[in-house]
C-alpha cells in the first residue's frame, strides 16, 4: 500500500488548497498522471501519480486546505504495493560504494557501551567528523546547516545511528522560524463587523487562496512609506515602431505590447539607478543590492491578480522578452505556473492601460522597493515651436520606498525613463 502525501512544492511553501480532485476509488492511475489539483503561493499545480496503480481511498476533497507532508491518497502499486521511501539518499550518497549504503547492524544492549571501529568499506560521510561534539553529517548536509545559520549540534539526526539528514537541518530551521514567529507580539485585532443582514440580505464567502495571499503581502507591502511619482512619456515615435515592429515579433510567437517595451527600457534604467533595484532590510539596517535585474509583470486572472517574473531582461532582446512575456501571461490565466516563476522579481510592472484610467498609485511588491504603473495612451495637443501638434502621450505613475528612495531620486529615474522613450526609442528594438 502507497500512501502518497502532499510533496514540498517551493521553498517557504507550507500549504494549499485543494482546487480539484481527478481521481476517485477504484481508478487504475498511470506514473506522473494528475490525481489532483493544489492552489498555493498563486500558482495552481497538478500533484503526479508516483506510479502506476489502483486508486484505494482519497484522502481529501476540493476546498480542503493540505499541509506538506499530508496524505493525499493511498493506492496499491503495480510494483506489489512497496511504499517509495520518505527520503530519498542524496546524490552523493548514491554514489558511495554498495558496502557503504547497506544499513548498519542494530547493536545488541550489552555492545551499545563498546566503541566499534567503522568497516573498512565506510567512507568519510558515514563516520563522525573530527570536532568537539562528534556530529556525523555529510559534508553536504554542514554546508546546508551553515546557509541556514543552524547549529548541527542542537539537532537530532534520523538517519542511521543518529546521522544528521538534510531532512533534520530543514525541519530544524522551521521549527526555529515558527518559534520566533509565534514570540512576536501579536498584530491588534481587527475590529469586528456590523451586522449588515439588519440592512437587507448578505452572502458570506472565504478568501480564495489567491486573494488571501494577495491580502496578506499586501497588508505587509503597507508597512513601507510609499511616495508615487507621475510623468508623461511622448510615446508617438515609439508607438510607430511598435507598429513596424510587431509583425516580425508575432512570427516569432510573441506580441509586441506596451508593457513589453517598457520591460526592455527598464531594464536599462535599472542599471542607471542601482537603488531602485534593491532590497532593504530595517533589522540589520541594511541595503541589498542585486546584480541581476528580474522585472515581475502584473497579470490579471480570474482568480486575481498574479505577478509572474522575466529573469535578466537586460540580456533579452525586446522580441525575447515579447514571447516569454505571452507565454506567462497565458499560463497565469491558464493555471499552469509553476510556484518558481513567481519569485525572484527585483522590480515590478502592473499596466491598467487596457482597461482604461489616467494614473494611479500602484503598491509595492515586497521586497522590492519600487513599482511602475501604466495607464492608458491618448494623444494630446502639445504646443511645439508656436503651434498645436498632437502627441501620443503614455502616463507612468512610480511609486517608491520612501525609506531608501528619496523624491529627487525618484523624478529623476522616471524622467530619464520618459527621455528615453522619446528620444532613443530605436534603440529598444535592437535585434527585431
Amino acid at each position: 500500500m502507497i500512501e502518497f502525501k502532499l510533496p514540498e512544492l517551493g521553498e517557504g511553501i507550507e500549504s494549499g488548497q485543494v482546487i480539484e480532485v481527478f481521481v476517485s476509488p477504484g481508478d487504475r492511475v498511470t506514473l506522473e498522471q494528475p490525481l489532483l489539483e493544489v492552489e498555493t503561493d498563486k500558482a495552481a499545480v497538478e500533484i503526479p501519480s508516483p506510479a502506476d496503480g489502483t486508486i484505494v481511498d482519497v484522502c481529501v476533497s476540493a476546498g480542503d486546505t493540505v499541509e506538506i507532508s499530508q496524505v493525499l491518497v493511498r493506492m496499491n502499486g503495480d510494483d506489489g504495493g512497496r511504499e517509495p521511501p520518505e527520503d530519498a539518499p542524496a546524490a552523493e550518497e548514491e554514489e558511495k560504494p554498495a558496502a557503504a549504503q547497506a544499513p548498519l547492524p542494530e547493536k545488541e544492549p550489552e555492545e551499545e557501551k563498546k566503541q566499534t571501529p567503522p568497516p573498512e568499506s565506510a567512507t568519510a560521510d558515514d563516520i563522525a567528523p573530527p570536532g568537539p561534539l562528534g556530529v556525523a553529517a555529510a559534508p553536504s548536509v554542514r554546508r546546508l546547516a551553515r546557509e541556514l545559520g543552524v547549529e548541527l549540534s542542537s539537532v537530532s539526526g534520523t538517519g542511521p545511528r543518529g546521522r544528521i539528514l538534510e531532512r533534520d537541518v530543514k525541519a530544524h530551521a522551521k521549527a526555529i522560524i515558527k518559534s520566533a514567529s509565534s514570540a512576536q507580539p501579536a498584530a491588534p485585532e481587527e475590529p469586528g463587523l456590523p451586522d449588515f443582514s439588519r440592512w437587507g440580505e448578505t452572502v458570506t464567502e472565504s478568501f480564495s487562496t489567491v486573494r488571501k495571499l494577495t491580502a496578506e503581502r499586501l497588508s505587509q507591502a503597507w508597512a513601507a512609506p510609499h511616495v508615487t511619482q507621475f510623468d508623461k512619456a511622448d510615446a508617438t515615435r515609439l508607438e510607430d515602431l511598435r507598429k513596424i515592429n510587431r509583425d516580425k515579433v508575432s512570427e516569432a510567437g510573441g506580441n509586441l505590447t506596451v508593457t513589453a517595451i517598457l520591460v526592455k527600457a527598464l531594464s536599462r534604467a535599472l542599471l542607471e539607478f542601482p537603488k531602485f533595484n534593491s532590497s532593504i532590510h530595517m533589522g540589520s539596517r541594511t541595503i541589498v543590492y542585486k546584480k541581476y535585474i528580474n522585472i515581475g509583470v502584473a497579470v490579471d486572472t480570474e482568480r486575481g491578480l498574479l505577478v509572474p517574473v522575466i529573469r535578466d531582461v537586460d540580456k533579452k532582446d525586446i522580441t525575447q522578452i515579447s514571447v516569454e512575456l505571452t507565454e506567462i501571461s497565458s499560463a497565469a490565466r491558464e493555471k499552469k505556473l509553476s510556484p518558481d516563476r513567481l519569485k525572484g522579481g527585483s522590480f515590478t510592472i502592473t499596466n491598467l492601460g487596457g482597461i482604461g484610467g489616467t494614473f494611479f498609485t500602484p503598491i509595492l511588491n515586497p521586497p522590492e522597493v519600487a513599482i511602475l504603473g501604466v495607464s492608458r495612451s491618448s494623444f494630446e495637443p502639445a504646443y511645439v515651436d508656436g503651434e498645436f501638434v498632437p502627441k501620443f502621450m503614455l502616463p507612468l505613475s512610480l511609486s517608491y520606498d520612501h525609506r531608501i528612495i528619496d523624491g529627487a531620486e525618484a523624478a529623476r529615474f522616471l524622467r530619464w525613463l520618459c527621455e528615453m522613450l522619446e528620444r532613443s526609442p530605436e534603440s529598444i528594438f535592437e535585434g527585431v
